[in-house]
């Protein structure tokens, strides 16, 4: 499998939040790239090269959910998690009904996390 193909774009503006999934998702085998917000990843061509996106609620002018209508809207089948640290009236169910693959709180459950990617994405290549 090409390294493109096992790629995940995770957008988050903390980046402690960025460098912990990231250092998590290359353990795991996953090639990672980063991104401060839904505009620097769309900008970056970053959807075209990615097989799932982690993205956070809280993001600066476009939202996480804001990108997931983004990408739905395009047709795109790239699978979205998302993410958040900010307690909200809003339930997984509310983002899964827009189109989400899953639905986190930070700090995030980071095997979970993982088994859900590798429950709908090409697995790693083994080293």
């Amino acid at each position: 499998m090409n390294v493109q193909a096992r790629t995940i774009a995770v957008i988050d503006d903390d980046p402690r939040v960025l460098e912990s999934l990231l250092n998590f998702l290359a353990s795991c085998g996953y090639q990672a790239e980063s991104y401060l917000s839904a505009e620097q990843f769309l900008g970056s061509g970053g959807l075209s090269r990615c097989m799932c996106i982690v993205a956070d609620i809280e993001l600066p002018k476009m939202s996480g959910v804001g990108l997931l209508h983004h990408i739905r809207s395009s047709n795109c089948a790239v699978p979205v998690v998302i993410i958040t640290g900010k307690p909200s009236e809003d339930s997984g169910t509310f983002y899964l009904e827009r189109g989400a693959l899953g639905f986190f709180r930070k700090p995030v459950d980071c095997e979970a996390l993982v088994d859900l990617i590798g429950s709908v994405c090409s697995r790693p290549d083994p080293d």
